[in-house]
């Protein structure tokens, strides 16, 4: 499974704004002696969950992807929205409605580790949504839920800065 200690390259590209950083990056490794974000976005881009809609998973009971129409800054991350109502619901309570462990992959986290996550690979337990980085990945996380949740949790957010 791939590992997503990737250098904050987002941020790292906004400040130097050139075509050095891109050259440059190509040139380290990935791996990041500072901390991840706290909310997982894909590579050079500061979007939530794929641009996937939060509040659809509850209330749809699917992923359902937003629009650029319907979008928030929360935690450091823009997301996206299939509707109004859906964006001024997670306003109203973010907390409830993000993924847990900011967007990485539950089964990465309970193994202390972190990577990225498929928007269809996903679960909501106890109210709240999990995501994980692939099928594969999530059939292995669902083996044992709890305890994964358990370890996921006590490992959440050191992870961040491993």
């Amino acid at each position: 499974m791939p590992r997503s200690h990737d250098i904050n390259r987002r941020h790292f590209l906004k400040v130097t704004g050139s075509g050095f950083a891109a050259a440059f990056l190509m040139s380290v490794p990935t791996r990041s002696y500072a901390a991840q974000d706290p909310v997982y976005t894909s590579f050079l881009s500061s979007v939530a969950i794929n641009g996937y809609d939060p509040v659809a998973y509850f209330k749809a009971g699917k992923p359902v992807e937003g629009s650029k129409d319907h979008k928030t800054e929360w935690m450091g991350a823009t997301w996206y929205f299939s509707s109004k109502e859906n964006l001024d619901t997670f306003i109203a309570m973010p907390e409830t409605f993000a993924p847990q462990y900011g967007g990485y992959c539950a089964w990465a986290v309970a193994q202390g580790d972190t990577a990225s996550t498929d928007p269809h690979a996903w679960k909501i337990v106890d109210n709240k949504l999990y995501l994980n980085y692939s099928a594969d990945i999530q059939s292995r996380w669902e083996r044992d839920i709890t305890g994964n949740i358990q370890k996921g949790d006590n490992n959440w957010p050191t992870v961040l800065n491993d």
